[in-house]
């Protein structure tokens, strides 16, 4: 199983290579963004899975430096946090915004700019809902819509997403 994670972290450096502009913060989402399911329908016993790609993708992330958070709207961050502990990837994160609210996920990406002191330009934001991503793109996010969770190819699309956004503005 983990030469699976290293096959898969290593096509994510890759990747991650081809691109000169990088994010400084990868933001992502839980539900059926990291993992396969709601939380709230679990216990914090049971035993929580990542979608295949996404271990990889994490820790190619971390070897080059970029920083991640997690803005999830779980009615349950206790099992959120406990899950994210047991898959030994919650010290990955340097915010973790896992609250119930009625807004699109920005009043998580402030406390996100608020921890970090980042810019909301400089976010690459992975979700599985579209509902999320404009008021999160208003702010100045590149965002993702995932439909099976993170992949090497929503992994691609965010980061030439990105990759556009930030070399036009610095054109401008």
């Amino acid at each position: 199983m983990e030469d699976e994670v290293d096959k898969v972290k290593n096509e994510a450096l890759q990747i991650i290579g081809q691109f000169q502009d990088l994010p400084r913060l990868v933001v992502f989402d839980l539900d059926y963004t990291l993992w396969p399911f709601y939380c709230e329908c679990y216990y914090q016993d049971d035993t929580p899975y990542l979608y295949p790609q996404a271990k990889g993708i994490l820790y190619a992330l971390k070897e080059k430096g970029i920083e991640m958070a997690i803005a999830s709207r779980s009615p349950t961050p206790r099992i959120a946090k406990a899950f994210l502990a047991k898959l030994g990837v919650d010290s990955m994160f340097v915010a973790q915004e896992i609250f119930s609210s009625w807004t699109h996920k920005t009043e998580h990406f402030q406390r996100i700019h608020k921890k970090t002191g980042l810019p909301f330009t400089s976010m690459l934001f992975f979700d599985d809902e579209d509902r999320n991503i404009g008021p999160t793109s208003e702010m100045g996010a590149t965002s993702i819509l995932v439909d099976d969770g993170v992949n090497l190819g929503a992994l691609r699309q965010g980061l030439s997403e990105f990759y556009r956004k930030s070399s036009s503005s610095s054109r401008n």
